[in-house]
């Protein structure tokens, strides 16, 4: 098998998989099923990284796992490709807006275990799709996802992804994404559990007018570790792309933001920027934020900007000088801090779990 990353590749300088490599993960043990999201929207469901058709719905576009080779520059998705035993395919026709899909995968055992699934998702030109992707469990595992995505022309995809794992998880997600002109990808990871987790996101912009958003919010508490890794690849003219990360830790905990824009000399008038800004709610927790532009054409507009503090204690006074609890104000200013990151997200029972995770995640601090 694939070895996994050390701290001597740049990419994971700030990311230690240690803690990861000195667990024996054993046979996937049979699901209990989960109490699931009250919804009506479609839903696909995975069980310790299980398609369940008990639970899921029958979609015209999903059809099953496909094995596939990969011989990527990412060495957790060739673990993947040599491990994965199931995963769903979204195939969307042209010029068909396919609504918004519940994609959940939930996990629970007495022993440690390891899954891997392997999802892809191709839309048609001018197709469009909402997937709301939701992973949640209980105990020691790793979850070592990887998810394919092809826009073609005029395709548009929102992704919104709610990582709120077991605090004894591991959660490594990789996502490749390729846009073709005028296509549009949307974004939002909200990173709440795992001991250890990282959302890694490789964008390709390969038509001209195409576009990526890429957004996150980390709310990290305990010695819990988040990694959010970008690069966007412009590789056609008049292409914009976006990224902004709010992270909010606490106790011991670690945030980490990795943003790469890449442009190709051909890609002329690019329009890339990202921001990250990191509030840190206690003297040990720690931020580390690494921006990085590789630019080879002359014609562009590319930005990036960083700010790490404290909640303003001006503010709180202010707050509770208006008969605010302290523990609300504090609340009232996280929540506004978070606000950005979470605007992308429009879907509105997308965006009502995402903003019950964080009413929850601040409760129980």
């Amino acid at each position: 098998m694939t070895a996994l990353p050390s701290k001597k590749l740049e990419a994971w300088r700030y990311t230690d998989l240690a803690p990861l490599s000195e667990i024996s993960f054993g046979a996937v043990p049979v699901a209990v099923a989960p109490v699931l999201p009250e919804s009506d929207l479609p839903r696909l469901v995975f069980l310790n990284g299980v398609f369940s058709e008990v639970l899921s719905s029958r979609l015209d576009f999903a059809g099953a796992f496909d094995a596939v080779a990969d011989a990527s520059a990412q060495p957790l998705a060739r673990i993947n490709a040599e491990q994965a035993r199931d995963g769903v395919t979204l195939t969307i026709p042209d010029g068909i807006d396919a609504g918004t899909v519940l994609l959940i995968s939930h996990a629970s055992g007495d022993a440690p275990f390891a899954f891997h699934l392997r999802h892809r998702v191709a839309l048609g030109q001018g197709a469009s799709l909402t997937i709301v992707d939701i992973a949640k469990g209980d105990g020691v595992y790793w979850h070592n996802p990887v998810t394919d995505i092809t826009l073609a022309a005029g395709a548009k995809l929102n992704h919104y992804r709610l990582q709120d794992e077991s605090r004894e998880a591991f959660s490594l997600a990789t996502i490749r994404a390729h846009i073709e002109a005028g296509a549009a990808y949307e974004h939002f990871t909200a990173t709440i559990g795992a001991r250890l987790s990282r959302t890694e996101i490789h964008a390709s912009l390969a038509g001209e007018q195409a576009t990526a958003h890429l957004n996150a919010a980390q709310m990290l508490t305990g010695e819990q570790h988040g990694d959010f890794t970008t690069v966007i690849a412009h590789k056609a003219p008049n292409c914009p792309s976006r990224q902004t990360v709010k992270s909010v830790l606490s106790g011991l905990s670690r945030g980490v933001f990795q943003g790469r824009i890449e442009v190709d000399r051909i890609a002329q008038k690019t329009d890339g920027y990202q921001m990250s800004q990191a509030l840190l709610l206690s003297p040990h927790a720690e931020m580390d934020i690494k921006p990085e532009l590789r630019i080879y054409a002359d014609d562009v507009k590319c930005s990036h900007g960083a700010t790490i503090g404290a909640l303003d204690e001006d503010q709180v006074f202010y707050l509770r000088s208006r008969g605010i609890p302290e523990a609300e104000a504090r609340s009232i200013l996280v929540r506004a801090f978070l606000d950005d990151a979470l605007a992308p997200v429009q879907q509105e029972e997308a965006k009502a779990l995402f903003e019950a995770a964080i009413e929850n995640w601040w409760v129980s601090q």
